[in-house]
């Protein structure tokens, strides 16, 4: 799989790093079902099969964190962004 970094551009998977799912938002602390909340942002995660919005980590380049939406079932990339404009972007 080729991951097109905006900043390195086009470069091989095996440079970046997986987090994981983009999506989930960090409870906040007061809720008073916080324990809870906080045990499901950590532990639970969905495995979708199509269009997935995950976080990877350019490790062997530019050190960017970056927002890659994919299909899960074929690997193709649909967009790249870096983490912070894409997180803007979701506000």
């Amino acid at each position: 799989m080729r991951i097109g970094c905006p900043y390195c551009g086009e470069r091989g998977s095996e440079e970046f790093s997986y987090l994981g799912d983009a999506t989930p938002v960090r409870p906040d602390p007061a809720r008073p079902d916080a324990a809870a909340a906080f045990h499901a942002y950590v532990y639970l995660r969905d495995n979708p099969a199509g269009r997935h919005r995950e976080l990877w980590h350019h490790t062997g380049g530019c050190r960017a964190w970056l927002v890659v939406t994919r299909d899960t079932r074929t690997h193709a990339i649909e967009t790249v962004e870096f983490a912070d404009v894409a997180r803007r972007g979701a506000s």
